[in-house]
């Protein structure tokens, strides 16, 4: 019984230290200093979102509206789209272990929504040349050729046995035909400004079963690579970068145009070239043929064809942009 007492009292002595401390307890003065600059290094700093737009538009100075969506909007998409009607499995896994970057230029316009545009880009543009080479990025067979002057002008399809689709667009020249079976690096097709387009580039596209995957997440194209040897394709992430860096890519394009001989074309980039190569550059207006504005510009049709990578025969438009000195 008095063992019993003594424990009794033993524990509620401890009961009352401990509340005591407890109530007691309280984050050293330093600590919380501490903690309080931590939280307010971490604020926002007034950075928004229409902030951060602008500077990745200052990355991408060269970029042009997006073409409209070939498999879905264009003339024959019927015939270019022949998935349809196909069940696509949720997620599928890729080999592009064995694979030739289309061409060695960088990044002018990324995969992804335009805000400015209202328009989703469902490739991306690559800086190039007209008469540039244009290699096919898989092995594969040839299944479509064809012109289509509202959106990707001469263009290439190409099935490949990894279950990708890969397009070229705004080529100057085709250099295979349909059911042509090619190789990984193989040259099937010439840059160009065909179409749509207000500057030469190459637009580029990975499809699988008609889904536009993001080219970002199969290329690192600032280090003209694949990320991995296979790539893992599911619904919910196929329009994801994988690791992409806008940062990256400027320092690739600017060894790209060290290296390089660039022409620029586009309409962003047209009057800084005009000052310091001597370029001029017209809008087309309401009425206007090739034959008129050479002759309103003192030129020649074939100096304009040539200058933008057209044909005498190409359809223009009012508000395009040509170069005609």
């Amino acid at each position: 019984m008095k063992l019993l007492k003594t424990l009794t009292i033993f524990t509620s002595a401890v009961l009352t230290v401990c509340s005591a401390s407890a109530q007691n307890y309280r984050l050293p003065g330093q600590h919380s200093q501490q903690h309080g600059d931590l939280i307010a290094a971490q604020s926002n700093h007034n950075l928004e979102v229409e902030n951060t737009a602008k500077y990745l538009e200052s990355l991408f100075a060269e970029e042009e509206e997006p073409e409209m969506d070939l498999y879905t909007e264009g003339w024959s998409s019927g015939f270019v789209n022949c998935y349809k009607n196909v069940d696509v499995p949720y997620s599928a896994t890729i080999d592009v272990s064995k694979f030739s970057m289309p061409h060695p230029g960088y990044i002018t316009s990324p995969y992804g929504y335009r805000k400015r545009f209202r328009r989703m880009h469902k490739g991306i543009d690559i800086k190039a040349n007209t008469g540039d080479t244009i290699r096919a990025a898989f092995d594969g067979k040839i299944r479509i050729t064809n012109y289509e002057a509202r959106g990707y002008g001469h263009y290439v399809v190409i099935r490949h046995p990894n279950d990708l689709e890969t397009i070229y667009g705004h080529c100057s020249k085709i250099l295979v035909q349909p059911d042509q079976v090619v190789r990984a690096g193989d040259p099937i097709a010439l840059a160009g400004n065909t179409g749509r387009s207000f500057g030469s580039h190459l637009h580029f596209e990975t499809r699988y079963m008609g889904y536009a995957i993001n080219p970002a997440a199969i290329f690192d194209f600032a280090n003209q690579t694949t990320h991995t040897d296979t790539y893992t394709f599911t619904k919910d992430t196929y329009q994801n970068a994988r690791n992409f860096s806008p940062e990256a890519n400027a320092a690739y394009a600017a060894q790209y145009r060290a290296t390089h001989k660039v022409e620029y074309s586009t309409p962003a980039r047209t009057k800084s070239s005009a000052k310091s190569k001597g370029s001029t550059y017209v809008t087309v207006r309401s009425g206007d043929s090739l034959s008129k504005i050479a002759q309103r510009n003192g030129t020649t049709v074939a100096n304009i064809c040539r200058y933008n990578g057209i044909k005498s025969s190409t359809k223009i438009r009012p508000g395009q942009k040509l170069r005609v000195k």
